[in-house]
């Protein structure tokens, strides 16, 4: 049986002092195909990365997060993946546990696997401050009602998808901010999509990315309106169609030309 091609998308903004960290701990034969899409950041990301040896794309302004994982799946895709590794290159998620994060991919238990802080235990002892770790225990209690499945944490920016989850729901017409997260899971709860999770260790440091109270708060909102759109789409109460499965297949990007130029 053919080994499924897998490839580790990073979805970079500003990422130049801690992605060498997150590369070294990305175990072989994993780091074979990483790509990273840049947003346009403002420090000198993209020259390291290219230095590194990495598949750069590079937007020509800044577009958001929902935005960069977009093109991180359109491209990955494009490029034959049948596995497509998210992870943040900021050092904040383990890439040592790659393996771990597939094997129920490759085992055909799971569409799509997630890593969770909650499972890793101790998140507070990890630095997740306190009001991050309350919002994340509420926002995901109340997405477990919604979807009627159980999940430990639903805000984790290190998950693993199946080409077919990919190809099943319409990710490219979810928002371009950090709610894309939380649309991208409804979709494939919509779609009756399996999940797996595995636990991760908590990291909080002051070079990891990490958004302000006031985002946060923004973001929470745009979760609840998620959910009240799955929960009326589910209840046949207000047809949704981005919660219906694509009937197109994902357009391709021309990564090889893209790799040398910005995405405009």
């Amino acid at each position: 049986m053919d080994q499924p091609q897998i490839i580790i998308v990073l979805p970079a903004y500003n990422a130049a002092r801690t992605l060498e960290r997150t590369l070294a701990e990305i175990p072989p034969p994993y780091n074979r195909h990483v790509l990273l899409i840049d947003d346009a950041s403002e420090d000198n990301t993209v020259a390291l990365a290219r230095s590194l040896g990495l598949t750069v794309i590079r937007h020509d302004r800044n577009r958001g997060y929902g935005a960069n994982q977009k093109t991180c799946y359109t491209a990955a895709l494009s490029m034959g993946a049948d596995i497509v590794v998210m992870l943040h290159p900021d050092h904040q998620y383990d890439a040592r546990v790659i393996p771990d994060l597939i094997a129920p991919l490759t085992d055909g238990l799971a569409d799509a696997v997630f890593g969770s802080r909650m499972l890793g235990h101790q998140p507070l002892a990890g630095g997740m401050p306190r009001w991050k770790y309350a919002a994340n225990v509420l926002l995901t209690a109340a997405a477990n009602l919604v979807f009627g499945r159980y999940l430990t944490e639903i805000h984790s920016g290190f998950r693993a998808y199946t080409r077919r989850y990919l190809e099943r729901v319409r990710f490219l017409e979810n928002s371009d901010d950090f709610v894309f997260d939380t649309e991208i899971i409804a979709q494939g709860m919509a779609c009756g999509l399996q999940f797996r999770e595995v636990p991760i260790e908590t990291r909080y440091f002051p070079e990891a990315s990490s958004i302000n109270f006031r985002r946060s708060v923004k973001y929470g909102f745009g979760v609840l309106r998620v959910l009240a759109r799955y929960l009326a789409h589910s209840a046949h109460l207000v047809r949704d169609p981005r919660m219906q499965p694509a009937t197109e297949p994902v357009p391709e990007l021309p990564v090889g030309s893209l790799a040398e130029r910005e995405l405009g």
